[in-house]
């Protein structure tokens, strides 16, 4: 049964990746490529802002309707976009493409809803929510490798409309899965008065928005989610970008920065499962956010120590790796912080609670990696690094101070068992 819900997970997963590995991957380098500045590239952020308004409609997916259905109709429905964009030619309708992303952002993000309130509801126990956080970063990262790294290597022999009509049969297949996986045969069907009680709550969010912030541990999980990555995202958007103009070609990118370093990422993310099992989060934590910094100085001082070479790419690719794989291990730490969090929640309230989390998740992520380009562009890249430095350097203080304090292990000392 335990490795039932994890297939399932990890597939839902799966395809939510492919719209950011299309997004974070494959579209900055097509656009750095037909010359664009990287203030135009950092304000492609703005296609994933239906991730920041999702929390708005999470409590119609929370209170209507069953995650089944969610989940098949908005599955299906990136199958049809994915159609629609095979149609178009990218070299002349490059709105057409931003149209395309921006309507499977939309999808994904109530996708992830359907699928975090099925996690949450589906995972009991230390284990089962350690593994489960792991199979939901290792199962994302894998479908934004999939989209940016393997789509990105073979999208010049392939073209553009084969790649998305790959991508609409894997949906395809995903949906019909979804709608037959045994897992969700026990979800309770809503009833007409449970159904009238949600749309109440639907249509007063006041009231949804005083129980979410009720919840033990939420302000701190809030303010930690806002903040974790602001330093480690800026410099993930800009040092690819930074080899780009310098040592590497977009299709060496591909490879290391598309593949190699993801799977680094995802080998983090993995490890960080069953480090969960053997250690507390709280000393994990302390630990990696430090290992973070450190790996920091050392990406940074490449910026300005050495010159274009072949020990230059070598060191650079070392640098990513490295990155990579903390930041797998950090994020899988951060969501299991968060489903912890969540699941303190009353059952009616959890997927909006979740959901709420990961909205300031990645609102964090999105309004820094936006501005990250414009930054570069005015004061260069050896400063805007300085400022990585300084918010990865605090964002390790804040975790550090809240495990000495007790904040931190307070919100995980009652565990559902």
């Amino acid at each position: 049964m335990m490795n039932d819900k994890l297939v399932f997970l990890g597939l839902l997963y799966f395809i939510q990746g492919i719209p950011y590995g299309l997004q974070s991957s494959l579209l900055p380098v097509y656009l750095r490529g037909a010359g664009h500045s990287l203030t135009r590239i950092s304000l492609t952020k703005i296609l994933y802002f239906p991730w920041v308004l999702k929390v708005l409609w999470a409590p119609l997916v929370d209170r209507t309707g069953t995650k089944r259905c969610w989940l098949v109709g908005t599955v299906a429905g990136l199958a049809m976009t994915c159609l629609l964009s095979a149609t178009i030619s990218p070299d002349v309708q490059y709105m057409s493409v931003a149209g395309s992303l921006l309507a499977m952002n939309v999808l994904a993000s109530v996708q992830d809803i359907a699928a975090d309130g099925a996690a949450v509801r589906l995972l009991r126990g230390q284990g089962e929510v350690g593994l489960g956080n792991t199979v939901q970063v290792v199962g994302y990262k894998a479908g934004s490798v999939f989209a940016g790294g393997g789509l990105l290597a073979v999208i010049d022999v392939a073209g553009w409309g084969w790649m998305f009509a790959l991508l609409a049969c894997v949906y395809g297949g995903v949906a019909l899965f979804v709608w037959g996986a045994p897992v969700l045969d026990g979800e309770p069907a809503r009833g007409q008065g449970e159904g009238r009680r949600g749309s109440k709550d639907v249509m007063q969010p006041w009231k949804v928005w005083k129980k979410l912030l009720s919840v033990p541990g939420t302000p701190w999980t809030m303010f930690y989610v806002l903040t974790y990555k602001l330093g480690e995202q800026g410099a993930i958007t800009m040092f690819p970008l930074f080899l780009l103009d310098h040592h590497m070609t977009a299709r060496e990118l591909g490879v290391w920065n598309g593949v190699v370093a993801m799977a680094f990422s995802i080998c983090g993310s993995s490890i960080g499962g069953f480090l969960l099992s053997q250690y507390s989060i709280g000393l994990l934590m302390r630990r990696v956010f430090m290992m973070r910094t450190i790996g920091m100085v050392f990406q940074s001082s490449l910026l300005v120590v050495l010159e274009p070479s072949p020990m230059m790419k070598v060191m650079a690719v070392l640098s990513l790796s490295l990155q990579h794989f903390i930041a797998g291990l950090i994020t899988t730490l951060t969501f299991t912080t968060m489903m912890n969090c969540t699941q303190r929640a009353e059952e009616s309230i959890q997927a909006t609670h979740y959901s709420f989390l990961a909205t300031l998740e990645v609102l964090g992520k999105l309004s820094f990696s936006a501005l990250a380009g414009g930054m570069v562009d005015t004061v260069g890249f050896p400063i805007a690094f300085i400022l990585f430095l300084f918010l990865t350097s605090s964002s390790a203080l804040h975790v550090w101070r809240a495990t000495e304090t007790g904040v931190l292990k307070e919100q995980l000392k009652e565990q559902p068992k």
